[in-house]
């Protein structure tokens, strides 16, 4: 038995959960999210408590016993207190703006890169080096975090570039003069 999958989802008030046959929605305060039941469990809610139990002792079932419990979890913590991560920008002129929907970035670039900003995610720049990720999906927050931080990873010399907030990058020796 899954020691995670057995353990019920504790549900907050102000949150709603509506199960269907194949999938099961969660609204709270910061949004709605909707998830995919798998095969091989059933998610039953009563009063306070969701629960998922495997139909039977399959692989796969046992596999998507902990899996789903643990994304309905991680759904009813989205809509109720939200996800976050903070990215931090290094290098000199490099730096990021918030115009309206668009997040815009200066990365060393000859031109200014445009990133719009994913349905249901905000992006907030503190002290123009600084980028918050907020949103109700954990999925989507840690996805466009990956993304931003693509645009430039940081560099193995210098340590230029986007990288998540207290992420210590190990610098490579430049090259040394011989005698």
């Amino acid at each position: 038995m899954s020691r995670i999958g057995k353990q019920p989802i504790a549900v907050p008030s102000g949150v709603t959960i509506s199960l269907g046959s194949d999938q099961v929605k969660v609204r709270g305060p910061k949004g709605e999210l909707a998830q995919a039941i798998a095969t091989g469990v059933k998610v039953s809610h009563d009063g306070d408590a969701l629960s998922v139990v495997r139909v039977n002792d399959e692989r796969q079932s046992r596999s998507n016993h902990g899996l789903t419990r643990a994304l309905l979890a991680n759904m009813v913590t989205g809509v109720t207190k939200g996800y976050e991560r903070r990215l931090a920008i290094t290098g000199v002129g490099f730096k990021g703006e918030v115009k309206g929907k668009t997040l815009v970035l200066a990365l060393g670039y000859s031109h200014p890169i445009e990133f719009p900003f994913p349905v249901g995610i905000t992006i907030d720049v503190e002290k123009a080096t600084t980028l918050i990720i907020k949103g109700a999906d954990r999925q989507s927050v840690g996805e466009t975090a990956a993304k931003l931080r693509e645009l430039r990873a940081p560099d193995a010399y210098k340590g230029k570039g986007i990288r998540n907030e207290g992420e210590h990058i190990k610098l490579k020796a430049g090259k040394t003069a011989k005698k």
